[in-house]
């Protein structure tokens, strides 16, 4: 196994109280800064803390981003600002369950920390590394139960939560893999593309024969890769020649990474019993349900525990339906309530 977990962690807090009426033994729910230092790059999140009695301990959930320079919030300013990990954070915390997110490298507070001077160097072990300390800093937080901690994680966030979950001590008590990176990374693209170029030859824009050529030349391009040899571009149109020159520029280290993991292998290596939800929405086009086929009967051999995978009728990647297009969908809040229950 190439992850190798050698993060230091510093934490330290600075308050940021949010109003509440004051209720005797009660303490209000807040915001508060959160700092932890990871490989030399000092990282920043937001741990959101439940009203609670004083000196009880509550659970809590590390929230884990999907794919790109995603924040703490679930975004990627200013084209995209779904605020899918803030959200989370109030669905859980409507629950009583304390949260942590923070901003990873290329994102919000922290930058890209010590690989500013050679981005190129970032690899996803690197990512797997912060996320490892953020779970740590959550731990010693003085609100938290130890031995109640979860891990949500989204998108490419849940193959990096499944690694955190055979792994970091103490052990999670739970996962939420939600619309998840299931099957290896390079494989995921090439079916997204293919269903890009599907519908392409659907809508008029290819012919049969061109599509078969197009088809061909992103499978040959995912090899060449796998191989570390250069992509021949001929037969594929520019923004795939484009995506696949990125994919062996400054973004090879991550992506080969990224690539070598193949996410029903690390299930092995949770607790049995671990209670796990493994959500996939029926208008995802990212993540179709399908991918999650080999991930949920890895899950089923480990023992894991339910619920499980949880279809989601007419929900998109970033857990939005036709009637929410800007909110988690009810039956995202749903079917994280029923995890989040004891």
């Amino acid at each position: 196994m190439f992850l190798r977990f050698a993060a230091v962690v510093l934490a330290l807090t600075v308050v940021t109280a949010t109003p509440a009426e004051a209720t005797p033994g009660l303490v209000p729910a807040a915001d508060r800064e959160v700092v932890f230092t990871v490989d030399g790059t000092t990282t920043y999140g937001t741990l959101h803390v439940p009203a609670h009695r004083a000196g009880q301990r509550l659970r809590a959930a590390l929230l884990l981003p999907g794919s790109g320079p995603t924040d703490r919030d679930g975004n990627q300013p200013p084209a995209s600002r779904p605020n899918t990990l803030a959200q989370l954070a109030d669905a859980l915390g409507s629950d009583r369950v304390a949260t942590l997110r923070f901003d990873k490298y290329g994102t919000g507070r922290t930058g890209l920390g010590a690989y500013r001077d050679h981005p190129e160097e970032l690899d996803y072990p690197a990512f797997v590394h912060q996320a490892r300390a953020a779970y740590e800093s959550l731990r010693d937080q003085p609100e938290t139960d130890p031995h109640a901690l979860l891990v949500v994680g989204h998108s490419e966030g849940a193959m990096t939560g499944l690694l955190l979950g055979g792994t970091v001590r103490p052990r999670p008590a739970g996962l939420a893999l939600l619309q998840p990176q299931a099957i290896r990374l390079l494989d995921l693209v090439a079916l997204q593309l293919h269903a890009q170029i599907a519908e392409a030859t659907r809508q008029g824009q290819l012919t049969p024969e061109q599509r078969r050529a197009v088809d061909a030349a992103v499978d040959a391009a995912v090899t060449a890769l796998r191989e570390h040899r250069p992509v021949d571009a001929t037969d594929l149109p520019p923004a795939i020649a484009q995506l696949f020159e990125a994919f062996q520029g400054a973004s090879a280290r991550f992506v080969d990474s990224d690539d070598a993991i193949y996410p029903p292998d690390t299930v092995a290596a949770l607790r049995p019993g671990t209670r796990v939800l493994l959500t996939c929405g029926t208008n995802d086009a990212q993540v179709p349900c399908t991918t999650t086929n080999a991930l949920t009967a890895a899950l089923r051999r480990a023992h894991a525990g339910g619920p499980g995978r949880v279809p989601l009728p007419g929900v998109d990647h970033l857990m939005h339906d036709a009637d929410h297009p800007d909110t988690l969908a009810p039956a995202v809040l749903d079917s994280l309530h029923r995890f989040a229950e004891r």
